[in-house]
């Protein structure tokens, strides 16, 4: 769920995070960087390849043991290399990050992008593949990045799912920062909320022009309550499944959390663009829009004009 989407956690982006040659090293971050280091000398931090040397990538990286392979923009991922492949990329990135990856390795591919990812899998036959939901924040170069835990997730948001999701919570976690990891049906459950809280909070956002992630939540909470409401049925009937109780009150506690995130509808693909796949797909076999508010509001923003969604 480019993401610093939310993700917003941000939106993951791929610009440079620490820059060791150019910068001084603040204390802030030194201290982290001391921290990380003394608990890998305690844990495993299991060696990985990071696709992206943005923010998140440039973390991730100080996160290892030193012995980690940094692949950017346009190089090929190496394949005698045994280990986590870690995708911190923007998501219209990812078709020439598996391009660059030779087949044999896509199974140990680890995606770290906001959003709805399954129809992309499925296209590229990548099934159960690995993903982390990072609810962390890298806000700048040269700062540590910032847990994103809430009053009512004091615990942390974080989630891993697949079979190198415990190595990607031991190097987390040697960072201080909370991961858990989970089997696929609840994992989905948080991917789903993640993106219904971005789908909401963002389209909301964008009627009321200049309103931040917080403006919404406090000003604004009876029409994203609505349409939390709205989306997460839809959701469900989808995936045939069914939430915890208070996801409202959840997706809003976040929101109080990075309340100064800006709001705006992006990266329709891989966001709103799905619910709107469902509405279309109902619509076209005669059956009522399961999300008319959302489809209303964006139509109300000109958004899906000219837009088909495959």
């Amino acid at each position: 769920m480019k993401a610093t989407t939310m993700i917003n956690t941000v939106t993951l982006s791929s610009s440079t995070f620490w820059h060791h040659c150019t910068k001084p090293i603040s204390r802030i971050n030194l201290n982290f960087k001391i921290r990380a280091s003394l608990t890998n000398m305690a844990t495993k931090v299991e060696r990985a390849i990071i696709v992206g040397g943005g923010r998140v990538g440039r973390a991730l990286q100080d996160l290892g043991n030193g012995d980690d392979v940094l692949v950017k923009r346009g190089e090929p991922v190496p394949v005698d290399f045994v280990g986590p492949i870690l995708v911190c990329t923007r998501n219209d990135d990812l078709e020439a990050v598996l391009d660059a990856t030779p087949k044999s390795r896509w199974s140990d591919l680890v995606f770290f992008q906001n959003g709805m990812l399954e129809p992309w899998f499925q296209s590229k036959g990548l099934g159960d593949a690995d993903q982390v939901l990072a609810y962390f924040a890298v806000s700048k170069l040269g700062e540590p990045p910032t847990d994103g835990k809430t009053d009512t997730n004091p615990e942390g948001l974080t989630a891993a799912y697949g079979k190198w999701a415990s190595a990607v919570a031991a190097r987390l976690h040697a960072g201080g920062l909370s991961c858990k990891v989970l089997e696929k049906e609840p994992f989905q459950k948080q991917m789903l909320e993640k993106l219904i809280w971005i789908c909401a909070f963002m389209l909301v956002g964008a009627r009321h022009p200049g309103a931040t992630v917080g403006a919404v939540e406090e000003e604004y909470r009876s029409e994203v309550s609505e349409l939390i409401a709205e989306l997460a049925a839809a959701a469900a009937a989808e995936k045939g499944l069914v939430f915890e109780d208070a996801m409202e009150d959840r997706l809003c506690a976040y929101s109080r959390a990075v309340a100064h995130f800006p709001t705006a509808v992006k990266e329709f693909k891989w966001r709103n663009g799905w619910f709107y796949s469902l509405s279309e797909k109902a619509i076209a076999e005669g059956k009522p829009d399961p999300c008319p508010l959302h489809t209303a509001w964006l139509k109300e923003l000109k958004i899906v004009e000219g837009i088909t969604v495959t």
